[in-house]
C-alpha cells in the first residue's frame, strides 16, 4: 500500500489539520510535501464543505453552508523535476471511503445561496444522506433505488501560473460585471472570507487570498471538472504551468450522474485517494495538450445495459422561446423530462432531482447539428430502481 503523505482528522477543520491544505488556487501556496516522478502515494482528504453536513435529517446544514469555504483540498504536492511546458501524469491506483465514515450526502442548494442547474424550479434546500454497503449506496430520503457507486475525485488539479491566474480574475470578473447583483452570481471572484492557506501566516496569507481564484469551476488547469469516469484506472495528463507542478486533490464522490446537476451534487464523502506521478518533459508542445487536461477511461466502471432515456430539445421551457443549438437548455430540458416522469413513479421532484444527481446517469449531447435544435438526453440505469420504471399498458 502506498505511504500515506497527507493525513487528516475528521474531527477537524481543513485550517486545523496537523498539515493543512488550502482551498484557492494560487501559484504562491507551499507544497505539503515532495514525490520523485514514478513515486505512489496516498493522500486523505475531507469532504468538500469541510464537514459542514451532518448525517441527519436536518435541512439547515444544507441551507445555511458557508460555500466561501469550499472546496478544501489536500496539497499540493511537488513533482520533483517537473517544469512548466511539461506534462504532469496523474495515475489513479485507488480510491475509497474511511471505516467510520460509511457515508454520503447530495443536497439541492437554496437559490440565495448557491442555486443550481434547475434552481428556478427548485429553490428551496433539500437533503439527503446515502449510506453504503460494500459497493452500493442507498438512501432513506431517496427510497426504492439502490446503485454501485463508481467513486472519484469531483477536483484534481495543477497550479496556475500568476499569468494563468491573472486571465482567470480577469475574465471571470468582466463576467461579473455584466450584473454584479445577480443571484445567484455569474462567478465567484477572490475572495479572502473563509480562505484556507495551508500554513501561509500574515501579509502572504493575505495577499494570496485577496488574488486566489474560487475552487469553484473547472478551468484549464483541470479543477472541478466533477467527471464521474475519472477514477481508480484512470491516467490524467495534465498541463504544467509552475515549477513542480504542485498538484492537489479533493471533493471525492462516491457516485454521481453525469452533470452532477445539483451542485452539491453527487454523494459527497471524505476518503483516501492512492496517486501515482510521472511526467513527460515537454508534453504540453508534444501533444498540444496547452489548455486542459486529457485523461484515460478506467477499465472498472458499473456494468448497465438498460436505459430509461429522456430527450431534451433547446426550447425555454418558461416561455417557449426557440433558442438555437443550445445544449445547456437543452440538458435542462432532458432534465426536467426526467423529474417529471419520476414523479408518476411516486418520487418528488426533490428527490427525483437528487437522484439524477447522484445516481451513475449518462448525460450526451445527442444531436449537435440540426438546426435550431440541440438535443441532450439523460439515461437512467434501469436496474437501479426496485420495481421496472418503464411505462406500460
Amino acid at each position: 500500500m502506498p505511504k500515506t503523505r497527507f493525513k487528516i482528522d475528521l474531527n477537524k477543520k481543513m485550517d486545523q489539520q496537523e498539515m493543512p491544505g488550502h482551498n484557492r488556487w494560487h501559484p504562491d501556496i507551499p507544497a505539503v510535501f515532495s514525490a520523485d516522478p514514478g513515486e505512489s502515494f496516498r493522500m486523505e482528504c475531507l469532504d468538500w464543505t469541510d464537514g459542514q453536513i451532518a448525517n441527519n435529517d436536518d435541512v439547515s446544514d444544507i441551507k445555511n453552508v458557508n460555500l466561501k469555504r469550499v472546496h478544501v483540498l489536500s496539497g499540493p504536492v511537488h513533482v520533483n523535476g517537473v517544469s512548466p511546458g511539461d506534462l504532469l501524469v496523474v495515475d489513479i491506483l485507488d480510491i475509497g471511503t474511511f471505516p467510520e465514515a460509511e457515508w454520503g450526502f447530495n443536497g439541492i442548494f437554496a437559490h440565495e445561496n448557491g442555486g443550481g442547474f434547475l434552481t428556478a424550479h427548485f429553490p428551496e434546500a433539500a437533503k439527503s444522506i446515502w449510506e453504503f454497503n460494500g459497493i452500493y449506496a442507498s438512501s432513506r430520503h431517496v427510497p426504492g433505488v439502490s446503485f454501485p457507486g463508481l467513486i472519484h475525485p469531483g477536483l484534481i488539479g495543477t497550479a496556475p501560473s500568476h499569468e494563468l491566474l491573472n486571465e482567470w480574475n480577469k475574465r471571470e470578473k468582466e463576467l461579473v460585471d455584466h450584473d454584479p447583483q445577480r443571484v445567484p452570481p455569474y462567478a465567484e471572484l477572490p475572495d479572502i472570507d473563509s480562505a484556507v492557506i495551508g500554513n501561509v501566516k500574515g501579509e502572504q496569507f493575505d495577499k494570496i487570498a485577496k488574488e486566489g481564484a474560487r475552487t469553484v469551476p473547472p478551468r484549464e488547469n483541470g479543477g472541478n471538472c466533477d467527471i464521474k469516469n475519472l477514477t481508480r484506472g484512470s491516467r490524467v495528463y495534465f498541463p504544467v504551468f509552475v515549477e513542480g507542478g504542485k498538484l492537489s486533490v479533493g471533493d471525492l464522490h462516491f457516485s454521481q450522474g453525469d452533470g452532477e446537476i445539483s451542485f452539491c451534487g453527487g454523494i459527497e464523502i471524505p476518503g483516501w485517494i492512492d496517486l501515482k506521478v510521472d511526467v513527460i518533459k515537454g508534453g504540453m508542445e508534444k501533444y498540444q495538450i496547452k489548455s486542459n487536461p486529457v485523461f484515460r477511461t478506467s477499465p472498472v466502471e458499473p456494468h448497465f445495459t438498460d436505459y430509461i432515456v429522456f430527450e431534451g430539445v433547446s426550447v425555454n421551457e418558461h416561455s417557449g422561446q426557440q433558442h438555437y443549438l443550445d445544449a445547456h437548455l437543452a440538458y435542462k430540458r432532458a432534465c426536467l423530462n426526467a423529474i417529471d416522469y419520476m414523479k408518476t413513479l411516486g418520487y418528488t421532484g426533490e428527490q427525483a432531482y437528487m437522484l439524477l444527481s447522484t445516481a451513475p446517469v449518462e448525460g450526451r449531447v445527442s444531436g449537435i447539428v440540426d438546426i435550431p435544435n440541440a438535443c441532450c438526453t439523460v439515461a437512467i440505469p434501469k436496474d437501479i430502481f426496485d420495481k421496472d420504471p418503464f411505462p406500460e399498458k
